[in-house]
């Protein structure tokens, strides 16, 4: 085989006849020059005979010793004046025949599945996610509830409360699906593996409204990542302050903030576009004006655009978390025909709730 592809290398080159012959090239160059290393150690002479280690091993085998560890079965034996060998040579027996592991009656983690979950229209795929606020005081907080819509980034409704609370999130979750009228089997919530996330008041509200749930994975970072860069949007806002003085303080600065966030702030991730606009269907009216600006500004110098005329970016058809690793997210002329219309005489803002909750 080695002569095979020496000979072809001058010609098809040695990367190609390597993978002619299905060789890895590596093998091939150490095999070519081989580097002679230190020869292994003898066996010690002190190692036990192989029958006495199946004599061992038939010890260790016993009903007496069967839930016992090596260490036990060695004591056992010197209390007996017996000595067969030391604690580690049990161990490399039991290790030479598979008989290793773990003997407690411990919990295993399950393996968790990576979520993959895709949303193409708004009101399909929500995610939410609780953030702490720093208080007046050191050690004192208070506690910031968001729902994202995965699809257009828009803000479907918040909370600042003055502890995590299962029932809380339970009312936050309610009146959202009821504000934005989900239908059973419409929508799935992911959130990561928070107390209030897994709790059983949550799971039980989520069935009842055919709601599916899901979680991001254990020690994943990123699982959950629009919930996760919608509050770095928040904590690196310049007027974000260090502390808040009071729960109003709180709820005072998140209630404009969502406003802005919702109405004015151009999404990075939605073409320039406002969660507004992608959520609320007025993405081929902003998309409309933009190329009627783009097409007057070629007219007027089109020396500056020598490839083609300039189109307005448009916003992704969907969005992932985590997509498949062979699937690769496109982009569309316009906007989901299922997107809904806005809410009558609120102007697309997030749902209010009673004490200070929105």
């Amino acid at each position: 085989m080695i002569d095979m592809i020496t000979a072809a290398a001058p010609t098809l080159g040695i990367a190609a006849a390597c993978d002619a012959l299905g060789v890895p090239r590596a093998s091939y160059y150490r095999q070519l020059h081989p580097v002679q290393g230190p020869p292994r150690p003898p066996q010690t002479p002190r190692r036990l005979p192989d029958q006495e280690r199946a004599a061992v091993l038939a010890l260790l085998h016993e009903p007496r010793f069967a839930d016992l560890t090596p260490a036990e079965i060695y004591a056992t034996l010197l209390d007996q004046k017996r000595y067969v060998c030391s604690i580690r040579t049990m161990y490399r027996i039991l290790a030479e025949n598979e008989e290793v592991r773990e003997r407690r009656d411990v919990l295993r983690h399950p393996p968790y599945t990576r979520p993959e979950l895709l949303a193409t229209r708004p009101n399909e795929l929500w995610s939410w996610d609780i953030t702490k606020l720093l208080g007046p005081a050191k050690w004192t907080y208070f506690y910031l509830y968001v729902i994202l819509d995965v699809f257009s980034r828009y803000v479907v409704g918040w909370m600042v409360a003055p502890r995590e609370s299962d029932a809380l999130a339970v009312k936050l979750i309610q009146e959202c699906c009821e504000r934005y009228k989900i239908a059973p089997e419409q929508l799935t919530l992911h959130a990561d593996r928070g107390a209030s996330m897994t709790s059983k008041q949550v799971a039980h509200l989520l069935a009842d409204l055919g709601v599916t749930k899901t979680h991001s994975r254990p020690h994943v970072s990123n699982d959950n990542p629009y919930s996760e860069a919608q509050f770095k949007t928040l904590k690196y806002r310049p007027d974000f302050p260090d502390r808040f003085g009071s729960i109003e303080d709180a709820r005072a600065f998140c209630g404009p903030f969502f406003d802005w966030y919702n109405q004015e702030h151009h999404h990075s991730g939605l073409a320039l576009l406002t969660p507004a606009d992608v959520h609320f269907g007025r993405v081929l009216d902003r998309l409309t004006v933009r190329d009627e600006a783009l097409a007057a500004a070629c007219e007027a110098h089109p020396e500056r655009f020598v490839n083609r005329p300039p189109v307005a970016a448009r916003p992704p058809v969907a969005a992932w978390i985590n997509p498949p690793k062979v699937s690769s997210a496109g982009t569309q002329d316009g906007p989901s025909s299922c997107a809904p219309k806005e809410p009558e005489g609120v102007g697309g803002r997030a749902p209010a709730l009673p004490g200070g909750a929105h």
